[in-house]
């Protein structure tokens, strides 16, 4: 959905000027060429004069980093950048070379779209006219296009930025402008890019720039949203990373990039702008373990923001092929501030393939073993078959009541607390069974770890905390030993979440349940009397949360005229202490 009337930018006429400054004060190593948009180098005295070929790009704005945040050694020497998805005007890309030019030459690196090919030509030839050593490659490695039919051309999508790479260290190693020429050429046909969008962006000052259902995306887009290949429904992430790659080296495509097995290849996805990491990390993943499920080599990956269209949902993945060479030239130090670094190896370098995880036991398994039972026989206690028996129906109440919990949890939190509830308490279901011959110590810290794995988030890490400190006193199922876990447990969640009774959190209905408990210690009551009690006074705990104001957990920072509902967290005491004791009365 496009943001055009909730940009925060001060003016559309400025927004590419306050930009470029905005990134020049960002990186001390680099300065805006006075009167025009233009960011270089700032040693670019030096370094013109010591023997190496000057490198420029640039485009539209609204793509950054591209082009002003690969300034830096080791790859551009200046960018040039035009109006919001606009080429920059002949005159701002000919005051950039001459600032820039090199006795050793000049080389213009060009996204293969029609008006960035015009006027970096008009630059250039003027260029020439003035005696500048000058060169041009256009880089068009789009792989949408699917008819052999004359177009103008395969789009220049994110490769660009890689070829930017190649050359920017080549002339650091001192290479020749011919030399470049010929290398960058050969890279720019040995790869392949494919987009997809499940949006617009929102240009400053315009509107959004194409629209989408909400249950399409598109495939083969643009760098400025023009139309692709086709629209279809939305994909799973693995899905769409195999309609991409499929696409990208179907034999049936005009522009398909040749692959087989045993290639060597560097991998790049880039955010267009509106993806969120978590969804970039889960199509990275399936991108590196399809490639090389197919006998592709992934000699390395980057992902990230290279090269945006504003804040569009989607990403590029550009495919290059790889030899030795190539990869040392990738692999060169620069000070581009927007190249990304990789995560080498101590051990391995960049091989990844030797193994994802770190086989380890479990800390405490080797000086705390988990506890079998005293009982003969098959092992099971009576004690333990009532907790058991009763922690299932706790844990079907939870799951039952997913959609009540979230509610409660929207205004206060990010209404996913009966979700995680779920998660948790479908996980101890699953493992109930290989719990039967355990004491209910032990039980108690094979749930306290389950909370931790499954439920993740504060509500995991409260719950292990509450069932760690309890099992210590775990030594029954009697009123006392009931009194006394719940007490330990609600200790330490105070002393650790730093929230009390009163907060407005689970702690209130805790609180509740002890008082309840006491007084049933004190008049002598049954376990069955006593959870009649608890559940009663537990609901009534938590239904007076709604009243209070919220001073610990997400809840604290929202306003106390949006919290009109019973806390999410105390209301998940009240079901499964509930589901406990109609357990307990009815056995």
């Amino acid at each position: 959905m496009s943001r055009t009337n909730r940009l925060l930018i001060n003016d559309v006429d400025r927004c590419v000027d306050e930009m470029l400054e905005g990134i020049v004060l960002e990186n001390p190593a680099q300065r805006i060429l006075e009167g025009h948009r233009v960011v270089i180098r700032e040693d670019v005295s030096s370094f013109c004069s010591s023997g190496h070929v000057s490198i420029i790009s640039g485009g539209g704005s609204g793509h950054e980093p591209f082009a002003a945040g690969f300034v830096g050694k080791g790859m551009l020497t200046a960018a040039v950048a035009g109006s919001v998805f606009a080429s920059p005007p002949p005159h701002d890309i000919l005051a950039a070379i001459e600032s820039v030019a090199s006795p050793d030459g000049v080389l213009l690196i060009v996204a293969n779209y029609t008006g960035d090919r015009l006027n970096f030509g008009i630059a250039l030839e003027r260029a020439r006219n003035r005696g500048h050593k000058i060169d041009m490659i256009v880089v068009g490695e789009d792989c949408a296009l699917e008819s052999k039919d004359k177009t103008a051309g395969r789009r220049g999508l994110v490769g660009i930025v890689n070829v930017m790479k190649v050359a920017g260290a080549l002339s650091e190693s001192g290479k020749s402008l011919e030399e470049i020429v010929k290398i960058t050429k050969v890279v720019s046909s040995s790869m392949g890019t494919i987009g997809v969008s499940l949006s617009g962006c929102s240009i400053p000052g315009i509107g959004s720039s194409f629209q989408l259902d909400q249950s399409e995306m598109e495939l083969g887009l643009g760098a400025h949203g023009e139309a692709g290949v086709k629209r279809m429904k939305i994909l799973s992430a693995d899905d769409t990373v195999t309609v991409m790659i499929d696409h990208i080296t179907n034999e049936s495509n005009a522009s398909r990039l040749n692959l087989v097995r045993g290639d060597r290849v560097f991998v790049t996805l880039n955010n267009l702008g509106g993806m969120s990491a978590l969804e970039m990390h889960v199509l990275s993943r399936k991108t590196i373990l399809l490639l090389e499920s197919r006998g592709i080599l992934v000699e390395r990956f980057q992902s990230g923001y290279l090269m945006t269209s504003l804040d569009m949902a989607g990403f590029n993945m550009n495919i290059m092929k790889v030899d030795d060479d190539i990869i040392s030239l990738l692999d060169a130090d620069t000070s581009a501030p927007g190249w990304p670094r990789m995560s080498f190896s101590p051990s391995t370098g960049s091989n990844r393939r030797n193994s994802l995880v770190i086989h380890s036991l479990q800390p405490g398994t080797m000086n705390n073993p988990v506890k079998p039972s005293n009982k003969s026989g098959k092992g099971e206690m009576p004690e333990n078959s009532v907790f058991l028996a009763g922690l299932q129906q706790a844990c079907k109440a939870l799951i039952a009541n997913e959609a009540l919990l979230n509610e409660l949890d929207t205004s206060a939190g990010d209404g996913d607390c009966g979700s995680t509830f779920k998660r948790g308490a479908s996980d101890v279901l699953s493992k109930l069974q290989s719990w039967k011959h355990l004491d209910i110590q032990s039980i108690l810290m094979k749930i306290a770890s389950s909370a931790e794995s499954s439920m993740g988030g504060a509500s995991g890490g409260l719950y292990s905390l509450f069932l760690t400190a309890a099992s210590r006193h775990a030594t029954g199922t009697d009123v006392v030993s009931c009194k006394s876990c719940l007490d330990a447990g609600m200790q330490a969640i105070s002393r650790y979440g730093g929230a009390e009774p009163g907060d407005r959190t689970m702690l209130d209905a805790l609180l509740a349940a002890s008082n309840s408990l006491q007084n049933s210690v004190r008049r002598e009551e049954s376990l069955r009397e006593a959870a009649v009690n608890v559940a009663k006074v537990v609901a009534e705990a938590a239904e007076a949360t709604k009243n209070m104001k919220a001073k610990a957990g997400r809840a604290s920072y929202v306003a106390s005229n949006l919290l009109t509902q019973p806390d999410a967290g105390a209301t998940a005491v009240v079901i499964w202490l509930d589901a406990i004791n109609k357990f307990i009365n009815s056995a």
